[in-house]
């Protein structure tokens, strides 16, 4: 076991308090300012109210936002839910020939900048789609952002599945269970906690999603992301903008708890 010296943990400790505050500290100042009495973001806080809180909960613009969020990030959940599964069993499961190659293409997406992404699709859907009729609209929004979704949950089951112990399976097969039982009775538990954490990762991906959702976003579609952007150019809106990434701060705390849960309690039984 690596044994640091006392001058290496100051230092270490002084290298990760610096790292801390320089990430939370910007944090905070959103959060504090969400309460901030006057109209305009300033430090220090002049006052605090909660007047800004009431009209952010009773805004209209906010509300469709936050819905067309939701809606796009369960969408793109589900689509990463179902395909990331189904690759990652074929690769795992089976040998055959570009093997290497769907990997490779199904992890691309992720890898590459959203704004690339966004063009794509974009010319995709616009020269391609729509001269031949195919108005893809709020649905190509959900595909748009499904595309790199399903790495989460691909990465994940495939992790697991290399882990799980075949012969757990094949005892079942020999007692006689049938493929549908031995799936849900025997394998699907083994991976369920690595598909959920998956899916809860996928959910936060897409739901702060920017440059996808700009190339795709249908015209006067807003979502969460999209209606912060655009009100930052509105001094007087700022505040408002405040209590909303206030709330999507404290929300994106829950999927990684429960991922880090869940990978914990994967590892624990292993």
């Amino acid at each position: 076991m690596l044994r640091l010296s006392r001058p290496s943990k100051i230092v270490l400790g002084i290298v990760v308090a610096i790292i801390l505050a320089f990430l939370y500290i910007p944090l905070m100042l959103v959060v504090l300012n969400s309460f901030n009495s006057a109209r305009i973001a300033s430090w220090p806080v002049s006052g605090f109210s909660l007047e800004w809180w009431g009209k952010a909960f009773t805004s209209q613009p906010v509300r469709d936002a936050l819905l067309n969020s939701l809606l796009v990030a369960t969408g793109a959940t589900v689509i990463a839910l179902i395909l990331g599964t189904l690759v990652s069993f074929a690769l795992q499961r089976y040998r055959f020939f570009g093997q290497r190659a769907v990997n490779l293409l199904v992890v691309l997406p992720i890898a590459l900048p959203g704004i690339v992404t966004g063009v794509a699709l974009n010319n995709t859907y616009n020269q391609l789609l729509e001269p031949i009729g195919i108005q893809v609209g709020f649905w190509g929004m959900i595909i748009a952002h499904g595309t790199f979704c399903i790495v989460m949950v691909f990465n994940n089951v495939l992790a697991r599945l290399r882990r799980m112990n075949p012969s757990l399976e094949e005892a079942s097969k020999d007692l006689g269970a049938t493929p549908w039982q031995t799936f849900r009775m025997v394998t699907f538990p083994q991976f369920r906690s690595a598909l959920i954490a998956g899916a809860i990762l996928a959910f936060a991906l897409s739901f702060d999603e920017v440059y996808v959702t700009i190339f795709t976003a249908p015209p006067g579609v807003d979502t969460l992301p999209l209606w912060i952007m655009n009100q930052m150019a509105r001094p007087n809106e700022a505040n408002v903008v405040n209590v909303v990434a206030t709330v999507v701060i404290l929300l994106s705390f829950i999927p990684v708890w429960v991922s880090q849960r869940l990978s914990r309690d994967v590892s624990e039984r292993d």
